[in-house]
């Protein structure tokens, strides 16, 4: 800490850098880092001071009320949940009733004067927490005390600023300073006063600069919602999804690897209804809002530059809040700006190459599923608890079940079993404190406090992918721990299997020469669910919807599903599929990863929506119409150029040249020669960019013609169980 600043009451963000953490805090001290070091690097960060851990040090003294503090808390015990919330209450009543110095006030409200200067009178400030034990890569201190939105004016900062204050001893953060090991007087608070990103107008979220759940450094992990950020760092709503792949986005490609709309059923914005003290609130969000995204493309590969360049200058993981200042035309600029970062702090921490993996030993009953947190299995007595002051009513090892969780929540959150909640995404406060805790957790059940009952007996599985499944009953599992450093070498070189593109990133863990088959069908008939002619001939169907209810339940469906495609059915096959394949491409980037081309067989193709109006009923599916034999028939080969538009996209516009083809059910080499023509008409030439194109050899001709399918393809892929 410069001496200099030491006895200051505020300090701009051009004055400090992440080395004033002691008189700062942890948030004040990363904004100035990023505002004096990154802004020529083109990353945004709203304008903005902090009110120093000696403000707040000088208050207590000055307000004379230290004492009566620290009285009131010397022989706390954190585990007594109605002694912690009495005590809490008292120290908060007194900071918050405390009269703040004639100086103070004057410094706070002076520097307030200056940004309405700059930003225009009664300009809107946030005004959040800066602890100085904050966000240390060991220790999430992030959300412990609370933030204060769309604050306008002197009197309402004034007031804001002692709220803030006292919220350095909220239950939660007397609770998780003893728990970590700090004492109650060893962390000071500053304060944080930023100009307001006008997300209630536009969007704001959370990104990482790794994958929260497996800890895969290549990629940044975002979510997005519409309105104030707030929702979703508390987990009030389901957030959108998008995954980025950091070495080639480096190399200017465009690698949206994942995406995933969600629900944003609600959105936080201001209110200025004078007749209510609340500055901000909750209204329900549009179909339209639902239904789509709330960033476009551009935005997405931005947010994730961003990423990278705090990552890069910080040299670790980053936990970063983004928000986007209205829309440009009627409020704010429509640009976007970075308001927080932090460490990441629980892949940082974790022990290195040990894999360890849970299995569910048998099969049960499933109750209720959402989004998994981590990859393990809890159990235990579910506890449904309707609000936070039932928090008395918990039991160690029990199973929260609950609406959403913040920090108030986590006295008990450190000694559940397992979590659930029916709203949130992988970013919000429920999903973040699981991780750091090493707990099970399921969000955005949606109704999972309504299915599941106090008192009944349940197993919480995050060990299935990316959907979290909570059972009937206590259901039997195992762990399985391998130390990667002890694996041994092979000559032979092992290739692997991977059908799902979510367990990707976690797979690419484990020692491999690549992939030897990258299936298509789980994608097609998982991520995308619709028959992909039904999808070329989109319009054709919707004309046909009037007189046709069959075919209007159809368009009934494929609307549903394609919400955030309401112009072009066909682009959404197309990225469906090629963010599948290029997930598990990314994954193991840079080793070959071998995609075997669409391989269903035409009962399965009619069980997609609105296939059977394009698929034949053949007696034996087995040897009908698949494989090779559809690429190049007029019939099918609208399909077959989405697919190839989605392989396309995914090796040129991604940057992932390390995606191989292969082709299968090839019967002739005559076949063989037809399909490399076929690809080559839509654009996937072999031998440019590195592709090759591999067959496979699973049918007798394949072995009798060998010599004459090698001269057209670069290798082959034996399928052993069809020739055997």
């Amino acid at each position: 800490m410069g001496s200099a600043h030491e006895k200051e009451l505020i300090l701009w963000f051009d004055e400090i850098g992440i080395e004033d953490v002691p008189m700062v805090g942890g948030k004040n001290a990363s904004l100035g880092e990023m505002y004096r070091k990154l802004t020529s690097k083109g990353v945004a960060v709203p304008g903005g001071y902090a009110i120093t851990a000696y403000a707040y040090q000088y208050l207590l003294k000055a307000a004379g009320i230290e004492a009566a503090i620290r009285e009131i808390l010397s022989d706390l015990d954190t585990h007594d949940i109605y002694n912690l919330q009495e005590r809490g209450a008292k120290v908060r009543d007194i900071i918050r009733n405390a009269e703040f110095p004639d100086d103070l006030r004057q410094v706070i409200v002076d520097a307030y004067r200056k940004m309405e200067e700059e930003y225009g009178a009664g300009v809107d400030v946030a005004v959040r927490s800066s602890a100085t034990a904050e966000d240390l890569p060991d220790a999430s201190f992030a959300g412990q005390q609370d933030t204060y939105l769309n604050i306008c004016g002197p009197e309402a900062l004034i007031d804001a600023c002692k709220r803030c204050f006292a919220s350095l001893f909220t239950n939660r953060a007397i609770s998780y300073r003893h728990d970590k090991g700090f004492g109650q007087f060893d962390v000071y608070l500053s304060i944080v006063v930023q100009k307001m990103v006008r997300s209630d107008s536009a969007c704001a979220g959370v990104m990482f600069s790794i994958d929260t759940e497996s800890g895969f450094k290549d990629a940044v992990f975002l979510t997005g919602a519409w309105g104030l950020g707030e929702n979703v760092v508390q987990g009030a709503v389901n957030p959108d999804e998008y995954y980025i792949f950091k070495p080639t986005l480096k190399q200017g490609k465009r690698p949206i690897v994942g995406k995933r709309v969600g629900t944003k059923e609600v959105k936080m914005i201001y209110d200025n209804d004078p007749n209510t003290d609340e500055p901000i609130r909750n209204i329900p969000t549009t179909p339209q809002e639902r239904g789509s995204y709330v960033l476009n493309d551009d935005e997405i590969l931005l947010l994730a530059e961003w990423a990278c360049i705090i990552e890069d200058h910080y040299g670790r993981g980053m936990d970063i809040e983004w928000a986007k200042d209205g829309d440009g035309v009627k409020v704010g600029t429509g640009k976007l700006f970075i308001v927080q970062a932090r460490p990441e702090t629980v892949h940082s921490q974790a022990a290195k190459n040990v894999m360890e993996t849970y299995v569910l030993k048998e099969s049960g009953k499933v109750l209720v599923t959402g989004q998994a947190v981590g990859a393990k299995i809890g159990q235990g007595l579910a506890n449904v608890l309707e609000d936070v002051t039932q928090i008395h009513d918990f039991k160690a090892g029990e199973v929260l079940v609950t609406d959403m969780t913040d920090p108030d929540w986590e006295p008990i959150m450190k000694i559940a079993g397992a979590i659930v909640t029916n709203r949130g995404g992988r970013t919000c406060h429920a999903a973040i404190i699981s991780r750091e805790l090493g707990i099970p957790c399921v969000i955005g059940t949606e109704d999972g406090s309504k299915v599941l009952k106090t008192g009944q007996a349940v197993t919480v599985s995050c060990a299935e992918g990316e959907t979290g499944n909570i059972y009937e009953g206590l259901i039997d599992f195992e762990v399985e721990k391998i130390d990667l450093d002890n694996v041994p070498a092979t000559r032979t070189k092992i290739m692997m299997n991977v059908g799902i593109p979510e367990k990707s990133f976690t797979e690419c863990q484990i020692p491999n020469d690549g992939v030897g088959l990258a299936r298509e069908e789980f994608i097609i008939n998982s991520h995308i669910g619709i028959h992909p002619l039904a999808l070329y001939y989109f319009e054709d169907l919707k004309a046909k919807a009037a007189d046709d209810s069959e075919i209007a339940a159809i368009v009934e469906q494929i609307e549903a599903k394609t919400t955030a495609y309401p112009d072009d059915k066909k682009q959404y096959f197309i990225d469906k599929l090629a963010e599948g394949v290029s997930r598990i491409g990314a994954g193991f980037y840079p080793k070959d990863v071998i995609v075997r081309l669409s391989d269903f067989k035409s009962n399965e193709y009619a069980n997609l929506i609105g296939g059977h109006l394009y698929e034949p009923v053949e007696s034996n599916p087995m040897i009908g119409w698949r494989g090779a034999s559809r690429y190049y028939d007029a019939k099918y080969k609208p399909a077959f150029e989405l697919e190839c538009r989605a392989l396309l996209k995914a090796r040129n516009d991604m940057g992932l040249s390390n995606i191989k083809l292969m082709v299968p059910f090839c019967r002739t080499p005559e076949e063989g020669r037809k399909v490399i023509e076929v690809l080559r008409e839509f654009g996937l030439v072999q031998g440019e960019n590195e592709l090759e194109v591999y067959v496979m050899c699973e049918i007798p001709s394949n072995v009798i013609s060998a010599d004459a399918f090698s001269d057209i393809f670069d290798g082959f892929s034996i399928g052993t169980n069809d020739l055997t």
